[in-house]
């Protein structure tokens, strides 16, 4: 899990911030950014990108040849196959607009796979032309992993009380307890 103990929206202005001035500081201003953060052309070809987006993807992005995402394999939230040209960075390239509240599956080479929420953003001049774009991607698996953990423990107690048997009873608190133990665990880190 990535350290993003801050507004993801200060995290995305400190990367437009420093993809607007421009120069060589571009790739130490991204590096030093504990989200993963990567940038496209108004292609949606990927020009730059920082350290934590290869820890993220589990790969190293090719600039200049990669499209749309740093990712080698994406998904929806249900689970479903998600094509790179028409995953939410691409939306927003194409559509030329900011793309907020959706939610993706990573996969990565080695088959993990990450839940995450991105943030991507077109950049214009100042005459409305579209210059590039910049997505942030924030690893948001161990709340969803926390979320079901939750479920479970809630599920256990509703059969607990159904359940005339105080063996089984004991049993099914015992794993509640666990279960909200280990979501705890998850919500800390």
């Amino acid at each position: 899990m990535y350290e993003t103990s801050g507004s993801p929206e200060v995290f995305l202005n400190q990367a437009v911030a420093a993809i607007q001035s421009g120069g060589n500081d571009l790739r130490a201003a991204l590096d030093s950014l504990p989200a993963p953060i990567y940038i496209t052309d108004a292609d949606g070809v990927i020009t730059h990108f920082n350290a934590a987006c290869i820890d993220f993807a589990g790969r190293t992005p090719v600039a200049g040849q990669d499209r749309w995402c740093v990712t080698w394999k994406l998904y929806t939230s249900d689970g479903d196959f998600m094509p790179h040209d028409i995953c939410p960075m691409a939306d927003a390239i194409v559509q030329r607009r900011v793309v907020r509240g959706a939610s993706a599956i990573a996969e990565r080479p080695d088959g993990t796979r990450v839940h995450f929420v991105p943030y991507p953003t077109p950049i214009f001049d100042e005459h409305g032309a579209l210059l590039c774009a910049v997505n942030m991607l924030i690893d948001v698996t161990d709340r969803r992993q926390a979320a079901s953990l939750r479920a479970q423990a809630d599920r256990c107690r509703r059969h607990a009380v159904l359940i005339d048997d105080e063996m089984a009873t004991k049993a099914l608190n015992a794993l509640a307890v666990e279960y909200d133990g280990k979501a705890a665990e998850l919500e800390r880190s």
